[in-house]
Formats: C-alpha cells, sequence, structure tokens
C-alpha cells in the first residue's frame, strides 16, 4: 500500500470518529500514513471496544491522539489545539478536519412540547452543524492549519427530505451543508478546501437509531443499482481521495457517495 501522507507531517483531526464513518475514514487515512487525533464523547461502557478500535490505528506506526471530551465547549477545543500543537512543532500541519458528530435527538414533531422541541433542535444543531464552524474558525486562528488544507463533513439525504422522527437532524444536515459552502468561499484564500460527503444508507450504530431504519434498509436494498448498502468503508475511500493533492480543486460540494442510490 502506498503510504503518500508518510512524512509528511499531516495530521487528520476527527470530530467523532469513535465508530461508524468518522472511524473508518481515520484507519483509511492512517493505513496510507496520516496521523490521526480523534475528539470523541463516549461512556464509560463503549470505551473497551472504542479503545480496541484506536490500537488498531496505533498498529499501523502512525502517530495519535484521543480525547473523549464535549466538542461543543471552547475549552475543549483549546484543550485539542494545545495539544496538537505540541505534536506538530515546526513541521507538521492539519491536513483535514473531519467532521463526523452524530449527536442528535430523534423525536417526532406532533404532539411534542414546544420547549423540549426547541432546545432538541437547539443541541442538534450545536452538535452537528455549527461546531464545524467554531473548530474551522479555531484551528485557522492557531493557525495549525496545512497550506492545502480539507475540511469534510458528512451529511445525509435527509438534509432535503422528510423523514418521521428525523426534522432536528434533517435541519442540523442542511445547515452544515450551508456552513461548508460558507468556508469553501470564506477560507479559500488560505488554501482550505471545505466539502460534505453525502453517504448513501449505511448500516451504522447511529443509523440504527432512527426510527423505521429497518424499513429504510429493505428500500435501500431495492432502490440501489448495486442492490446493497453503502458501507463504512465506501465513504472512507472517498475521504482518503479527497485528501489527495489531486483533489485541491474540488470545493464547495455536497458529494454523493451511494453507488447510484439517489438518482435510482
Amino acid at each position: 500500500m502506498v503510504k503518500e501522507f508518510e512524512d509528511t507531517g499531516y495530521w487528520t483531526l476527527v470530530l467523532g470518529g469513535s465508530s461508524g464513518l468518522g472511524l473508518a475514514s481515520a484507519l483509511k487515512l492512517a493505513r496510507h500514513g496520516m496521523n490521526i487525533c480523534v475528539v470523541h464523547r463516549s461512556t464509560r461502557a463503549e470505551l473497551p471496544e472504542i479503545e480496541d478500535a484506536f490500537a488498531q490505528i496505533r498498529a499501523l506506526g502512525v502517530s495519535f491522539l484521543s480525547f473523549n471530551i464535549d466538542v461543543t465547549r471552547p475549552e475543549s477545543c483549546a484543550t485539542v489545539i494545545d495539544a496538537l500543537k505540541q505534536q506538530l512543532n515546526s513541521t507538521g500541519r492539519i491536513r483535514c478536519l473531519l467532521h463526523s458528530i452524530a449527536k442528535g435527538n430523534l423525536k417526532p414533531m406532533v404532539d411534542a412540547d414546544a420547549n423540549l422541541m426547541s432546545q432538541d433542535f437547539s443541541l442538534t444543531i450545536e452538535n452537528m452543524a455549527t461546531s464545524l464552524a467554531a473548530w474551522t474558525q479555531a484551528l485557522h486562528r492557531a493557525g495549525v492549519f496545512a497550506d492545502d488544507a480539507r475540511i469534510l463533513s458528512f451529511t445525509s439525504e435527509g438534509s432535503s427530505r422528510a423523514w418521521k422522527h428525523y426534522a432536528a437532524v434533517s435541519a442540523a444536515k442542511a445547515a452544515l451543508e450551508a456552513i461548508t459552502r460558507s468556508i469553501a468561499v470564506e477560507y479559500a484564500p488560505y488554501g482550505i478546501r471545505a466539502n460534505c460527503i453525502q453517504a448513501g444508507i449505511t448500516d451504522t450504530s447511529s443509523f440504527r437509531k432512527i426510527p423505521g431504519s429497518d424499513t429504510l434498509e429493505a428500500f435501500t436494498l431495492t432502490r440501489n443499482p448495486n442492490h446493497r448498502m453503502t458501507t463504512p468503508q465506501d465513504v472512507a475511500n472517498v475521504v482518503y481521495l479527497l485528501c489527495k493533492d489531486e483533489a485541491a480543486w474540488i470545493n464547495g460540494v455536497v458529494l454523493p457517495v451511494d453507488g447510484g442510490e439517489q438518482i435510482s
């Protein structure tokens, strides 16, 4: 395997990389020589499995950091940046900021308490959308981005479709796409490219929490021209491609990674 990121000093900072698409992407990039920093929020019961996964990254011979903290707190961001600066020294830089946070509420809008529903929207949008803008700004101000940096995030078809109980996440995904477009325009002069990856229906722990996920899975198997669901590895492969030098002119797009699912 070609390790084109080896000896470059490049790092990927993954927000929400303890499972699913974020973890698969971290592993893929590490196999190609990328140093990895993962920020996640996990329970004590989840940690043994997560540490096993992180051990796989370390075993690939790259530098690795992890933080089990709340990404929405400014002090968390400051802690991570300080630790990264010590690792980066004078030559290392963050090549990729990968946003893979899946913390949101999946509740019906009908008969919901108005105040609680408002809080659900605020929490979900903060975690799954506006946190990308906050971390981008903080990393840029800290001067740790590479000259040719990539900001990537995961959206879904639900950003433009209405699924039951998906309202808060749908709003967050739509906001995430809008924020990404703005980052793509405003940070372009600094060598930063920003894109969203719209993954097809993927069997992850977050997907299984969606009410009616079994129905969505069955529909996907008939709708997708390949008659299978998207896998985390499918998505990780595209994260890797977008981190390569050759992808430098891709900026401000929502890229479907679904095997043709959305056009079928």
